[in-house]
C-alpha cells in the first residue's frame, strides 16, 4: 500500500479541529446531534440513517462523484439527516403538468457495461413508445436494497405495458465498480430489468442527481415528469407511472395499483432525543472522515490519532464510555481511504470496532481484503447476539458464539429487532484481512423490512408495517 503522511502543519490543524469540533460538539450533542451534519449532505433513510443521525426517509446522499482524494472529499458535504424535498407533480398527473426542471433533456452518458440487456439509448426507448423509469442505486446501499421489491413488482406488472426500468448503478466504493460484483448482486437480488454501470458518474451528473436511491420518470418527449429521492412514496410513484403510461397510449386499467406507501418508522423514534436518536450512517475510511473535518462537520471515528497519518497502522485503545454516532477502536488497525483494515493476526478476537447505536436494525459493509473468507465475531452488549435479534447473515458456532462469514464485498445484515432501542455492538476478527467500510441503521416498526434481498412484496418483505 502507498504510504502517505500529513505534514506537521496538516496534522496540527486537523488534530486541533478534531478536538475543537468533535469533543466539544459531542458534549452538546443532546441539543444539536453531531450525527446530523450539514443538511445538504448525505441523506439516507429515516430508517437507515445513511450518513447522519436522524435520517431522511431512505435517502443516501451522494459522495463526491470525483476521483477519491482527501481534497475532493473535503468538498463533499457530510451526509445529513435532513429529508430532501422530492420534486414531484401533484396527483393525478395531468398531460399538461409542469415537468421537473432539468438542464435540457437528460441522456445516458459515459455508460459502462450493461447487464440483462443490450445497450440502448433513451431516444430509442421513446421511439418504441416506452416510458422510462431511471433508478440510481448502488448494491451496498441499504436504502437502495429496500426499494428493490417494489421495482421488481413494477417490472413484472408493467414491462409489457410500455414501462422500461433502467437501474443506473453508480458506485460509492471502489469495489462496486467491478462488473462481476455488480452482476453477482443483480443475480442475488433477482433483478431482471436492465442495469447499466455508471462508474464515471456521467449519467448521475447528467441528471444532476445527488441521492441513492433516486427515481426519475421520463415521458415520450424525453422530459423528466416526476422524481422521488429515497425510500417510501411507492404508492405515489406507481400512480405517476400509471398516469404516464396511460398518457403514452398504454392501457393499464386491468392492473391493480399497489396502495402501499412503504414501511413506517417506529413510533419510538424521536429526533429530539439527541444522543439516543437513530444512529447516523458511520463511515470508516479517512476520505469521509477528513472531508467531514474540513467542512467543519462531525467525523465518524472517535480517536484523534486516526487523523494524524494516512494509510498507517495504529494501535488504538478503546476509551470506553461509547457515544452514539461514533466508531471506537481497540487494537491495531490501518486507516484506508474507504475502510478500516484489521492490521494483525490475533487468536482471541482481541481487536474490535465498537459502536453504541440506536435503531431497530444494523447493517455493515465489509469485505475480505485478500478475497478469502474471514470470520467476524459479533457481540451485542458483550454477549452473543440473541436469535431473536440476529440479522440474516448471523451464524452460530457449536459454543453459541455469533459471527458473520465475510466472503465477498457487500452489505451484511447484522442485527434485526422488532422494537427500537440501543445497544453496544462489537465486530472483531482474528484475520488481518478483515475490512469494514460503513455501518447503516434502520428504525422501521418491526425491524428491517427487507431482510431477504429476493423477497417479493407480501412475501418476506414487510412493507407497510405499522
Amino acid at each position: 500500500m502507498t504510504h502517505r503522511r500529513f505534514n506537521r502543519k496538516h496534522t496540527v490543524w486537523l488534530t486541533g479541529v478534531f478536538l475543537a469540533i468533535v469533543f466539544a460538539a459531542a458534549a452538546c450533542l443532546e441539543s444539536a446531534p453531531a450525527a446530523a451534519p450539514d443538511p445538504t449532505a448525505e441523506v439516507p433513510t429515516t430508517q437507515s440513517p445513511a450518513p447522519t443521525a436522524t435520517n431522511a426517509p431512505g435517502v443516501a446522499d451522494t459522495p463526491a462523484p470525483t476521483a477519491p482524494s482527501v481534497t475532493a472529499v473535503a468538498e463533499t458535504p457530510e451526509p445529513n439527516t435532513a429529508t430532501p424535498e422530492p420534486t414531484a407533480n401533484p396527483l393525478p398527473l395531468a398531460p399538461d403538468a409542469d415537468p421537473v426542471t432539468l438542464d435540457g433533456t437528460p441522456k445516458l452518458k459515459d455508460t459502462g457495461n450493461w447487464i440483462n440487456t443490450e445497450p440502448f439509448t433513451l431516444a430509442e426507448q421513446r421511439e418504441l413508445g416506452n416510458v422510462v423509469l431511471i433508478h440510481f442505486w448502488t448494491y451496498t446501499c441499504v436504502n437502495c436494497i429496500r426499494t428493490l421489491p417494489f421495482l421488481r413488482e413494477w417490472h413484472s406488472k408493467y414491462s409489457d405495458r410500455g414501462l422500461t426500468i433502467l437501474g443506473v448503478h453508480t458506485p460509492e466504493f471502489e469495489f462496486e465498480k467491478i462488473t462481476d460484483n455488480v452482476q453477482d448482486a443483480v443475480t442475488e437480488f433477482d433483478i431482471r430489468y436492465p442495469i447499466v454501470q455508471d462508474n464515471d458518474f456521467g449519467t448521475w451528473n447528467e441528471f444532476e442527481n445527488r441521492f441513492w436511491p433516486a427515481k426519475y420518470l421520463i415521458d415520450l418527449q424525453g422530459e423528466v415528469r416526476y422524481n422521488h429521492f429515497g425510500e417510501g412514496g411507492y404508492d405515489e410513484t406507481e400512480l405517476q407511472m400509471r398516469a404516464l403510461l396511460t398518457e403514452a397510449g398504454h392501457d393499464v386499467s386491468d392492473i391493480p395499483a399497489n396502495s402501499d406507501p412503504g414501511p413506517q418508522l417506529d413510533t419510538a423514534v424521536d429526533s429530539s432525543l439527541g444522543l439516543n436518536e437513530t444512529t447516523r450512517e458511520l463511515y470508516a475510511g479517512y476520505e469521509r472522515n477528513i472531508g467531514a473535518l474540513r467542512s467543519q462537520s462531525t467525523p465518524y471515528v472517535r480517536h484523534v490519532e486516526y487523523y494524524e497519518d494516512l494509510d498507517v497502522e495504529v494501535d488504538y485503545i478503546d476509551p470506553g464510555d461509547h457515544e452514539n454516532h461514533f466508531l471506537h477502536l481497540e487494537g491495531l488497525w490501518r486507516n484506508g481511504p474507504e475502510s478500516l483494515l484489521h492490521a494483525r493476526e490475533t487468536s482471541d478476537y482481541d481487536d474490535y470496532i465498537g459502536i453504541k447505536f440506536y435503531g431497530t436494525s444494523v447493517n455493515a459493509v465489509m469485505e475480505p481484503a485478500d478475497g478469502m473468507p474471514v470470520q467476524v465475531r459479533v457481540t451485542l452488549d458483550e454477549a452473543p447476539v440473541g436469535s431473536d435479534e440476529s440479522g440474516a447473515d448471523i451464524q452460530y458456532d457449536p459454543d453459541g458464539n455469533s459471527s458473520i462469514e465475510v466472503d465477498t464485498s457487500r452489505m451484511y445484515f447484522v442485527l434485526n429487532r422488532d422494537d427500537f432501542g440501543g445497544g453496544e455492538l462489537r465486530l472483531s476478527s482474528n484475520s488481518p484481512e478483515f475490512s469494514l467500510f460503513a455501518f447503516t441503521f434502520g428504525a422501521y416498526e418491526g425491524g428491517e423490512p427487507n431482510p431477504n434481498p429476493t423477497a417479493s412484496i407480501g412475501d418476506g418483505y414487510d412493507a407497510g408495517k405499522n
